[in-house]
């Protein structure tokens, strides 16, 4: 028998829930019955697809109250809770929306006038999903649901250390019976996510560069395709034109936002030299007016940070900085209430690459400031790391933050605002460096990622006999 998980609750520290992660033979038996219905599933109408998981939506929304109540108790947070269940409700209607254009194929003539092309797309059978803790819901569904229309079943491992919201989820799932067919969601912690890649036929993972490198082997041994979202150390470069009330609530928000605890988080703010002051004195009055959600959800904004280990790793991080000489201008501690992790926002000056602050990834609502005296020494700095997930530029004008963003290896770069490749879906965008691997899970490729597509080479009636000799 599997070995039982006990999950803490971040703003209590209690250990009060538990889940039981399936043995390697049930877990297998699992994808052998999702495969099984995935036949039927893929020859349904994507007109159908779309009816089911319309149907599930509307399951959702009806018992809403218990999804958040287990997101909050899984996250600590309250309004991040709400917006993320918005965003994955909205997300099914994105994508029943998009997919039946997207998945539609006609004949094409080719360059030789009698043969004509006609396509068909073939999905994965069995997508397996690895999502993390951050963002438990929207991380779990942002590739299962397109691959479901895609024609896919989907097998969901969710982070041990936050799976309470896959109990109402599932209870959900229970009530339309085409979809609970081809979709479940499994608990378990790092040898479930290993035992799964070798029971799916592609894998997609949310998490750290380590965990990744791990999924990436094991999908190649298992020569299976490996989608992989991983860290960031996102950069945003604030010009001398930049307007610094936009450039400082953006940055604020972008960094601050979910504790910081978002692959997208602003973790490290380069400053032209001669608005540096200003800039500081701006940020830090500003973040100095948020307060942490405690004692309830709604008392602030910050909430607490999520796992216990990424607590060590910000405490880490400051302790290292303070060392090699960063000022704190606000914040700056780990602090502990009601049995939780918490960490008010905090700006640092005086830093340089030679702190773990500055080129390890955070995950915290830490904003470490620097000053540039060129735009080629901020594009260099901007570049100096392992990481290209996303970025920022501000400037006075468009143009010429663009002129600077396009030299930034980053896959997603908010023009005058931070983080927005959390909120817009539409562009696409690949992760540069160590911050992932795969096609794109915005824009249409988020789809058709899933799909394998045959082409039928159709000679016509008009073609000479045997024209290939002449």
């Amino acid at each position: 028998m599997s070995k039982a998980i006990d999950v803490r609750n971040p703003r209590t520290g209690k250990f009060d829930y538990v889940i039981i992660p399936p043995p390697a033979k049930l877990l297998a038996q699992q994808c052998s019955r999702l495969r099984r219905s995935q036949k039927s599933w893929q020859q349904l109408s994507i007109e159908g697809r779309v009816e089911a998981l319309q149907q599930w939506k509307q399951v959702i929304l009806s018992g809403r109250e218990k999804l958040t109540e287990a997101l909050v108790n899984d996250t600590g947070r309250l309004s991040i809770s709400v917006m993320e269940i918005d965003s994955f409700l909205s997300s099914i209607d994105r994508w029943c929306k998009l997919a039946p254009e997207l998945l539609q194929e006609s004949p094409k003539n080719t360059a030789i006038p009698f043969i004509e092309l006609q396509q068909t797309a073939v999905p994965y059978p069995l997508v397996g999903v690895i999502s993390p803790w951050n963002f438990p819901l929207l991380l779990s569904t942002i590739d299962t649901i397109p691959a479901l229309l895609a024609g896919c079943a989907v097998i969901v491992k969710p982070s041990e250390i936050a799976p309470r919201f896959v109990a109402p989820l599932l209870a959900a799932l229970n009530n339309v019976p085409k979809l609970r067919d081809v979709l479940t969601f499994v608990e378990g912690a790092a040898e479930t996510g290993a035992a799964l890649i070798e029971n799916v036929d592609l894998i997609c993972f949310t998490g750290g560069v380590e965990t990744g490198r791990k999924v990436a082997e094991a999908a190649a041994k298992h020569f299976i395709p490996a989608f992989l979202e991983l860290g960031g150390k996102d950069p945003a470069i604030v010009l001398e034109s930049a307007d610094l009330d936009l450039a400082t609530s953006a940055i604020l928000w972008g960094s601050v936002v979910n504790t910081g605890q978002s692959c997208q988080s602003i973790e490290r703010i380069y400053v032209a030299e001669s608005i540096m002051e200003p800039f500081v004195k701006q940020l830090v009055d500003k973040a100095q007016r948020l307060e942490l959600a405690y004692p309830t959800p709604d008392s602030g904004e910050i909430g607490p940070i999520i796992a216990e280990r990424q607590a060590a790793i910000v405490s880490d991080h400051l302790l290292d900085a303070a060392e090699l000489g960063a000022v704190v201008h606000c914040g700056g501690e780990i602090e502990t209430h009601g049995g939780g992790w918490w960490c008010r926002p905090t700006v640092l000056t005086q830093v340089n690459h030679a702190m773990k602050v500055m080129t390890e990834e955070t995950f915290g609502p830490i904003m470490p400031v620097m000053s540039f005296s060129t735009v080629e020494e901020a594009i260099t700095l901007a570049n100096d790391s392992v990481y290209g997930l996303s970025a920022a530029v501000f400037a006075g004008a468009d143009t010429e933050a663009l002129e600077v963003a396009r030299q930034i290896d980053a896959g997603g770069i908010s023009i005058n605002d931070a983080a927005l490749t959390a909120l817009v879906h539409e562009g696409e965008k690949n992760s540069f460096k160590f911050s992932g691997l795969g096609g794109s899970r915005m824009g249409k490729t988020a789809l058709t990622r899933f799909i394998r597509k045959k082409a039928f080479l159709v000679k016509t009636n008009s073609a000479p006999d045997p024209w290939w000799f002449k």
